[in-house]
């Protein structure tokens, strides 16, 4: 059995062996051929995420560390955002997005019950969960094609004086009409969140300015799950340049506490005992105030340890599904597809950190989505739907369908017509070139082109 000189020694014996174990067992070495199987996304890692892993690991902290504190600052800088606060996933993200701005700090402008929230019915069910959750009232307006984001002519006819924010995601690394919603929301005096969980690294231009996606709106939130552009295994973060909604950020995610002392530092701001908060006695040790009526949705450190090696190669990730991206776009219009299947269009004033490459299929095309994606799928290449479609035919609305809970704006035809015709291929940074060639060539196949 080995024996140490020092615990630093013994670490770094134990780290060496891990990246041993990563090049024998775990580094894919193997070339792709024709019918190997094509996931839509997965993880890409070499031995410096498992040896960080295990170096937290050997910490045996287990919670919010020093791992989670290099992540957030590390993250903050790259975004250009002051602050940045993890959570256990993109989901606990949007939550916590929504539920701070339904704080009474925020006099006038706090969201209350009845209150209506503007977004989009096509996209992710947990970009809405929240606000019918809390009493809130989205009200869904329509999307567009090949772009597959928010109408922005539909906007002012969905505004009503009950109107206190717009929540919609970037679709698949497309961004929204930023411009035209943050006009739309300075105007009328209501918050911007930015679900950002499948576009991060995406840039926006407005004005001569160039910012990421995220960071336009008053608060913005990220997905760290395997599929998306980097990974934790779970994890999501929430980021805002305002420093009251980042007091709320973490008010919120750590139980509702009115303290904001970092994790295992007590009396960090020298006033734990001579406060008076509520009906509680002079001086009740700040640390149990809860000002708000919250959760605890911190991530772990070792997640965390993942999330900084993940950033380091995540400027090359974004470079790679760009160049996937473009590939398969340009394989597909040589193939002549565009007869039968709609192509997908980056946003104007952008640059696209793609999550996905989305098609559908032209009316009188005479195809039907469902027998290419099931070609598709015979033929290993995995498909994804774009998410929920329209999601109020869901049953999750079945018992408040037809109720005031929510309010559609106009019609949603555009996102009927994308739960039937619509749905989507990878471009994550593991693919070759080989396998989007050979996905370009089956979906043409499938088209029958």
């Amino acid at each position: 059995m080995a024996k140490w000189n020092s615990e630093a020694e013994a670490r770094q014996q134990i780290l060496e062996m891990v990246g041993e174990y990563y090049r024998d067992f775990k580094q894919n070495k193997k070339e792709f051929a024709p019918g190997d199987r094509i996931t839509y996304a997965s993880r890409v890692f070499d031995e410096k995420e498992m040896q960080s892993l295990v170096d937290s690991a050997l910490d045996f902290w287990l919670t919010t560390g020093r791992y989670a504190d290099q992540f957030e600052k590390q993250f903050a800088d790259w975004l250009g955002v002051r602050f940045a606060h993890l959570v256990n996933s993109g989901s606990s993200a949007n939550l916590i997005a929504f539920m701070i701005l339904t704080a009474p700090e925020l006099g006038q402008r706090q969201i209350k019950k009845g209150d209506e929230v503007i977004t989009v019915a096509c996209g992710f069910p947990t970009t809405v969960t929240p606000v019918l959750q809390y009493g809130a009232v989205p009200v869904f307006v329509d999307v567009t094609v090949p772009q597959y984001n928010i109408d922005v002519t539909q906007l002012e006819q969905a505004l009503s004086p009950r109107t206190k924010a717009v929540m919609i995601a970037h679709t698949l690394g497309n961004p929204f009409d930023l411009a035209a919603v943050r006009e739309f929301c300075r105007k009328h005096d209501l918050w911007l969140v930015e679900d950002n969980c499948d576009a991060l690294g995406t840039r926006y231009t407005i004005d001569g300015e160039t910012r990421f996606t995220g960071t336009w709106g008053d608060v913005g939130t990220s997905s760290f799950y395997p599929p998306h552009h980097m990974t934790m295994g779970e994890g999501g973060c929430v980021y805002t340049n305002d420093p009251l909604l980042n007091r709320l950020i973490l008010s919120y995610r750590d139980w509702g506490r009115d303290c904001v002392c970092p994790s295992g530092r007590d009396n960090f701001c020298g006033h734990r005992y001579d406060g008076d908060y509520g009906l509680l006695p002079h001086g009740y040790d700040h640390k149990y105030v809860y000002s708000h009526f919250g959760y605890n949705l911190k991530v772990t450190d070792m997640q965390a340890a993942i999330g900084c090696e993940q950033l380091k190669k995540f400027p090359g990730f974004i470079e790679r599904r760009r160049h996937n991206w473009a590939r398969l776009y340009a394989a597909l219009q040589a193939a002549g597809v565009e007869e039968k299947l709609i192509l997908p269009q980056p946003a104007p004033n952008s640059e696209p950190s793609w999550f996905g490459f989305l098609l559908s299929v032209k009316p009188g095309s005479g195809l039907k989505r469902d027998e290419i994606t099931h070609f598709l799928e015979e033929n290993n290449i995995q498909t994804r739907l774009l998410f929920s479609g329209n999601l109020t035919r869901h049953p999750c609305f079945d018992q408040i369908r037809g109720t005031d809970a929510y309010r559609i704006s106009g019609s949603l035809e555009v996102s009927d017509f994308i739960t039937e015709n619509t749905f989507w291929v990878g471009v994550y940074p593991g693919m070759t070139d080989a396998m989007i060639d050979h996905m370009a060539a089956m979906i043409a196949k499938a088209a029958g082109k």
